[in-house]
């Protein structure tokens, strides 16, 4: 039974139990969600350091290289296959259109931030290889930006880690699941706000 427990935990504590028990597969992990995701599982694997299943250091380093590696690889598909592309899919042209415009005009601003709305993060880095941007301006910046968001996001997470245990002393309690599920709910949900935002230009 303990076993089984071990490989399907029924509460968060048989879960951070479990990442810390696989850090390597862990770290792993979050440097590839790093490269194709920008939210809820960061923010999680904040709360997750702030147990002591992961080093907030290193959780911190592999979600920057994860996402500055991401954005590296979509950048390189839309400057050499971008127009081919948007033909192919269609739908894909008005976002990645309006994407293209800002970043002429606020490529600095873009790239800082294009990580924080949801579903702009998907389709940015695509968008900035059709763009003017060079490759030199785009490395430098996004790298900058990728540090930018995984220093804030996983210390959100950490913080909000902080927070529940003042409040909670038992992390495996039902109280303390609602209050993670509540804290990425919002967190999803401001993120869609600031998407909405961005489209308006």
């Amino acid at each position: 039974m303990g076993g089984l427990t071990l490989l399907f935990p029924t509460d968060l504590t048989s879960f951070l139990d479990l990442i810390r028990q696989h850090g390597d597969a862990a770290y792993s992990f979050m440097f590839a969600y790093a490269a194709s995701h920008s939210l809820l599982l960061a923010l999680f694997a904040g709360y997750a350091a702030h147990s002591g299943a992961l080093a907030l250091g290193t959780l911190i380093v592999i979600c920057w290289f994860g996402s500055f590696a991401g954005d590296i690889i979509r950048f390189w598909i839309g400057r050499r296959y971008g127009a081919r592309l948007l033909l192919r899919f269609p739908r894909f042209e008005r976002p990645v259109n309006t994407v293209v415009r800002l970043t002429d005009r606020y490529y600095v601003w873009m790239i800082l931030f294009h990580r924080f709305p949801h579903g702009i993060r998907g389709l940015a880095g695509f968008a900035y290889g059709i763009s003017r941007l060079p490759w030199s301006t785009f490395l430098a910046l996004n790298f900058a930006a990728a540090g930018l968001w995984s220093g804030v996001v996983v210390s959100a997470g950490y913080a909000f880690g902080q927070f529940s245990e003042t409040s909670i002393n038992n992390a495996s309690s039902g109280l303390g699941i609602v209050m993670l599920v509540a804290f990425l709910g919002l967190s999803w949900l401001l993120s869609r706000k600031l998407e909405q935002i961005v489209e308006r230009y």
